[in-house]
């Protein structure tokens, strides 16, 4: 009986050749220096085991390794060390709620995205120790509620800001190239203050900028009165760099909406606008500009029809001229009587001629006249 059971247990041992390499018992799966050179996370192991060491392998951490680290939900310790971790992802632990210690040191890890602990609630021990972290911002940590060790040492780090109040009781920062600036002011006055540990203190340095002397981070003269000066140069710097990327946002804006295409054309017609009022009043010009077309467009046939019922003209310069002429000889056959006592002349009208008989409607018969003549 007991023969059947060791069959059913140890058969997908020998089936699955990279889980036979691994030391497996009822709480631990270590795959460390087993030859195949893992370079995915298997999806054979045990995953009730708590826990889970895959040192010296080829892992990198890809979205498939992920996946299957999720299902390990009672994992409590997850070695990764020795393998090739480049990046650390958003997300990449975020069922491991039970998990108390990650080692992820020894790898190539250069960036550390802000979610890439999110969910390790029960982790106190975390060490990227050996990588190449350049920059690493205190966020990063803010879900790691219950973190008591951190180990950075031999990194790239030059400065380490801190947002978050942090509850640890050992640090190891030793092996980083860290720069005595107002960068490093925060750490300064955070190890100052806290009661955390800060491990081989005596190799924890930094040096000054343009100087060869190394200083512990602990003890550095770092003038905070200067840094505040700095923080309110590079402040008004920001604030009018800001202001020049408005500007030219509103410029680029401006210079969108004006573009002009036609339909054979391939290169756009840019007006060249220098300030966003300018553009404001071409786009005021170009409402008004419209509204009028269309009133114009609206009246245009009434408009047209008044102009072509309308059959009067204007007098025009030469038959104003003839007209004067005209009445000026009338005027002048009138004889004038020039008072004595030099007043204005009298216009005196004289008969000069008999009034032409009224038209009575008839016509005359010349016929008729010199018969009634011959007879009388």
């Amino acid at each position: 009986m007991k023969l059947h059971w060791l069959v059913i247990w140890a058969g997908p041992l020998f089936l699955n050749p990279v889980t036979a390499d691994c030391n497996i018992t009822l709480q631990t799966v270590t795959c460390e220096e087993s030859g195949k050179n893992l370079s995915n996370i298997s999806t054979d192991l045990f995953q009730n085991v708590t826990k889970l060491s895959l040192k010296n392998n080829k892992i990198t951490l890809k979205d498939s390794d992920k996946e299957i680290l999720r299902r390990f939900f009672n994992l409590t310790e997850l070695y990764l060390n020795e393998n090739m971790i480049n990046v650390l992802y958003n997300n990449s632990f975020c069922n491991l709620t039970k998990l108390v210690i990650l080692d992820i040191s020894n790898n190539h890890v250069i960036t550390v995205h802000k979610a890439a602990f999110a969910g390790l609630n029960q982790l106190s021990v975390l060490n990227l120790s050996y990588n190449m972290i350049t920059q690493l911002d205190s966020d990063v940590f803010s879900f790691l509620r219950s973190l008591a060790v951190l180990n950075l040492q031999h990194n790239c780090l030059k400065s380490f800001h801190i947002k978050s109040p942090f509850k640890l009781v050992k640090i190891i920062l030793a092996g980083n190239p860290w720069t005595c600036s107002c960068d490093l002011l925060d750490l300064q006055i955070w190890l100052t203050a806290s009661n955390v540990t800060m491990e081989n203190e005596d190799n924890t340095t930094c040096t000054f900028q343009n100087t060869m002397g190394k200083f512990s981070i602990m003890t550095a003269n770092i003038q905070a009165h200067d840094c505040k000066i700095q923080k309110a140069s590079l402040k008004s710097t920001l604030t009018s760099t800001s202001i020049s990327k408005l500007k030219s946002s509103t410029l680029a804006t401006a210079l969108t909406l004006n573009t002009t295409t036609g339909n054979n054309r391939t290169h756009a017609e840019l007006p060249l606008i220098g300030k966003s009022w300018t553009f404001l009043a071409g786009v005021l010009g170009f409402v008004l500009s419209t509204t009028l077309l269309i009133i114009t467009a609206i009246k245009c046939p009434t408009w047209c029809h008044y102009l072509m019922s309308y059959s009067h003209h204007r007098l025009e310069e030469n038959d104003s001229e003839m007209f004067e002429q005209e009445f000026s000889a009338d005027m002048s056959s009138f004889p004038t009587v020039l008072d004595t006592n030099d007043e204005e002349p009298i216009v005196i009208f004289e008969k000069n001629q008999a009034l032409a008989p009224v038209e009575d409607g008839f016509i005359e018969d010349k016929y008729i006249d010199s018969y009634v003549t011959e007879e009388s």
